[in-house]
């Protein structure tokens, strides 16, 4: 082993393991950050949680919330993922330096396969870590989303490698790479990284076209290529063909509605609504926050202090106290969006070196990085840019599933830095003379250094600072909206004027190095400083170690109050609905309860249709067939209180009548006015056989149907009647996994009153079973194995043809 060729990555890991320890400091005794995504998180996978340690196995689905739904993206171990193991080696620190340490690691590898020297790689990679939204992600909780992000520059180190022509490491680190990638469990940055990867390819194929390369050699490159990433895929299948499967019958598949929940007639949706998706979108003005962190005001709120003119203006009208309390969360964010947590800050610096590299880069990575920018930033403005868009929603493959495209942004995140170091890299190089160089630094500094300028002298007097809520805080206190939008130029002019700052000390430092002022050392030492300040600055704004707490508070987040100590007396089978807080938006209820809400980007579609159709219009009878006994409300002022439903159906019940319908409009619009109790709804045309073969039966006033065992994917019932019955089940129907069966002997059920299970019970004295048995694990856990044999296989040829061809 050369010693000497491994040291820079030895160097880089234990810089990069003590970055982030220090950064995330309170780790090292034991304290674990709050993290809002997180904490919700833990309220809906408790009940997977408790059921895999108390059985060792993992159950696949959850009742716990939203009447019931599979766990594949909630909280699952699939069989035979071995990928998950070499990520929780990579990962070794605590969470959450283990994500910090991951962005380093993954730029640095990125920045290495493109040539960097060692000691600039370091330095870059620190400064691309830190990026604002890459931080921010860590703080609220985005854990999938920052992991996938770790992952992507490896994905394109990897290809690069095979672009370079070499072949075997190439094919090795983008198959690893890639499989890491999507084991991350987050979609939508392994999707936009496909935009990265698709933008490349055309660059590079229309260079190989101009220039007359060899075309068999590009396609033999984008073949290997090609092959890594479907292996990668066959690597993670189990996870991904259970997520297909339920993104299918998720709010992000094909609805079978046409009408709306108010009676309108609207498209078959085949993904999500074009306002869910463009919710949160990039304004084009919000965009240079990119440069300028708080260029319109940073997050929702932010801590003033009494220096405001926020805390000036309450103090002289309210007591100390409450101007104090308001000053800690001034509205300060004055776009469009509805919930900023931080501006996705790049860096002041980056974006100097960025336009640099567009002067000094000659290369078609140049065109790339540039092309891919500019696509991901119109497409981070959704409804602002409504043309593009709408294009992409409507006719460019799985663009629907997603919301939040200003998460899009992430592209950008990621090719800014890039050409920004690879700027810096040609200008320490010797291929341009120094007075190119002494032009092309000119040139960037007007238009960065102007712009910053230009914000500086004039922005507080062209922009408005109104925020959408201002008339809000003006009918609290007359006034109150120009004290807050004076602290929002405060905040625009300090912001303008430290980018200005940061571009004008980088340019200079670039100047005097051409100038033979400064080694070449130093300007590494300075950059390193100038990054660190720009960067690390402005993300301790949003997260630092005040986030972090005692280990037993944020693993058992939610204590229970009298309401819940009451309903948990009840020892039964039953749900809650919890209207005191958004119960769509709720986790917390679920850490103890079953629940008829959530917390879950990607719920039942159906389920999310019987909500807005019937659930959030209080229909009882939907609530009583959900088997609501308890429901938690607020009264006018803001106690919660508890109310016992004392129709609820219960677990199971016969009914003795049918209504079929023969379309899904039918079928939800029929639970409007029905007796849950006594009538199942059916869609005769999705059961065909069941109309065909089901004969009314007479009423058995004495027929009973009783709960006799409960777990997350094993239910039992005891059913006894003099003839056959029709069961209904207050379980959601999910036939992609869910089996039933009647002593002992499996048997075809159906879906009723939109959601739930039904099944036809014999006379009788049975014993009913439903168990969770998808085949689609087994399936896919065999395509991991044959995926990871195969890869090690032609790994192993590709090896044992390398060591034969230097031994030649």
């Amino acid at each position: 082993m050369n010693i000497k060729k491994i040291t820079p990555y030895l160097i880089a890991l234990f810089v990069f393991a003590g970055v982030a320890l220090v950064y995330f400091s309170p780790v090292l005794k034991g304290e674990k950050i709050f993290q809002s995504d997180i904490q919700q998180f833990r309220g809906m996978s408790k009940e997977i949680k408790d059921f895999r340690v108390k059985h060792g196995e993992e159950p696949y689905w959850t009742d716990a919330a939203f009447g019931g739904m599979p766990s594949y993206q909630l909280s699952t171990y699939y069989p035979n993922n071995y990928i998950k193991k070499i990520d929780s080696v990579i990962r070794f620190l605590p969470r959450p330096a283990d994500y910090l340490f991951l962005y380093f690691l993954g730029f640095f590898v990125l920045l290495m396969v493109l040539k960097f020297d060692w000691k600039l790689a370091i330095i870059g990679s620190l400064a691309f870590g830190f990026s604002t939204y890459f931080i921010i992600i860590i703080g609220v909780g985005h854990n999938a989303k920052a992991h996938a992000i770790g992952y992507i520059p490896i994905v394109l180190a990897g290809v690069l490698l095979v672009y370079q022509s070499k072949y075997l490491k190439g094919f090795l680190l983008t198959t690893l790479a890639m499989a890491l990638e999507i084991n991350t469990s987050h979609p939508q940055m392994t999707y936009y990284l496909g935009f990265v990867l698709l933008i490349l390819g055309i660059v590079f194929l229309i260079d190989v076209l101009k220039t007359q390369k060899s075309i068999k050699s590009f396609a033999i490159q984008s073949a290997i290529i090609i092959l890594g990433m479907v292996l990668a895929l066959g690597m993670n299948a189990s996870s991904l063909l259970a997520t297909k499967q339920y993104a299918d019958k998720s709010t992000r598949g094909k609805s079978e509605l046409t009408i709306t929940s108010d009676g309108k007639s609207k498209k078959v949706s085949t993904g999500l609504s074009y306002s869910y998706i463009t919710e949160y979108s990039y304004g084009k003005m919000e965009t240079f926050n990119l440069f300028i962190p708080r260029f319109t005001g940073g997050a929702n709120s932010e801590s003033l202090g009494e220096s405001s003119e926020t805390y000036k203006f309450l103090s002289s009208r309210t007591d100390h106290s409450q101007a104090k309390r308001f000053s800690e969360n001034v509205p300060t964010y004055w776009g469009s969006q509805p919930i900023v947590a931080a501006p996705a800050y790049i860096g002041a610096v980056f974006i100097f070196l960025f336009v640099l590299g567009i002067f000094i880069v000659n290369s078609k990575l140049k065109i790339w990085l540039v092309a891919a920018t500019i696509f991901s930033i119109l497409m981070s403005w959704g409804h602002n840019f409504n043309f593009l868009t709408s294009i992409f929603i409507d006719y460019v493959p799985l663009y629907n599933k997603f919301r939040a495209v200003s998460s899009i942004q992430v592209i950008a995140e990621i090719c800014i830095p890039l050409l920004g170091l690879l700027a810096l890299k040609e200008y320490f190089s010797d291929a341009l003379t120094k007075k190119e160089k002494e032009i092309y630094l000119k040139n960037s500094f007007y238009i960065v250094g102007g712009f910053a300028l230009l914000f500086t002298l004039i922005g507080t007097s062209v922009f408005g600072f109104e925020g959408a809520n201002d008339g809000y805080y003006d009918n609290m206190i007359k006034g109150l909206s120009n004290a807050i939008q004076a602290d929002r130029k405060v905040l625009f002019f300090d912001d303008s004027l430290r980018s200005l700052l940061l571009v004008l000390a980088t340019a200079a430092v670039l100047f005097l190095y051409i100038k033979d002022k400064i080694r070449y050392n130093v300007v590494l030492g300075i950059m390193a400083v100038l990054f660190l300040f720009d960067m690390v600055g402005t993300a301790r704004r949003y997260v630092d170690t005040s986030d972090f707490h005692k280990a037993s508070k944020i693993e058992k987040p939610f204590v229970k109050s009298e309401i819940d100590i009451e309903i948990l007396k009840d020892k039964g089978h039953y749900r809650v609905a919890n209207f005191s807080r958004n119960f769509m938006n709720d986790g917390a209820t679920s850490y103890f309860h079953k629940s008829i809400g959530g917390y879950h980007a990607a719920k039942l579609g159906r389920y999310q249709e019987l909500v807005d159709f019937h659930i959030l219009k209080n229909n009882l009878q939907v609530f009583n067939m959900l088997n609501t006994k308890y429901f938690v409300i607020s009264d006018e002022s803001g106690e919660k209180e508890l109310q016992v439903n004392p129709e609820s159906n219960g677990n199971a019940w016969f009914v003795n009548d049918v209504l079929f319908v023969n379309s899904a409009n039918e079928e939800i619009v029929s639970l409007a006015d029905f007796d849950s109790k006594s009538t199942a709804i059916i869609n005769e045309l999705e059961f065909t056989n069941f109309k065909s073969q089901y004969q009314v039966q007479g009423i058995d006033s004495f027929a009973t149907i009783d709960l006799k065992s409960y777990q997350a994917n094993a239910i039992s019932y005891q059913s006894n009647s003099q003839t056959n019955q029709l069961a209904v089940f207050s379980e959601i129907y999910y036939k992609e996994g869910w089996n039933a069966y009647v002593d002992g002997e499996i048997k075809p059920y159906i879906r009723v009153n939109y959601v739930l299970r039904a099944l036809e019970v014999p006379a009788g004295k049975h014993l009913i079973e439903f168990k969770f048995e998808p085949t689609i694990i087994a399936t896919g856990s065999i395509i991991n194995l044959g995926s990871m044999f195969l890869f090690f296989l032609l790994s192993s040829i590709g090896l044992y043809r390398n060591k034969m061809i230097k031994n030649k």
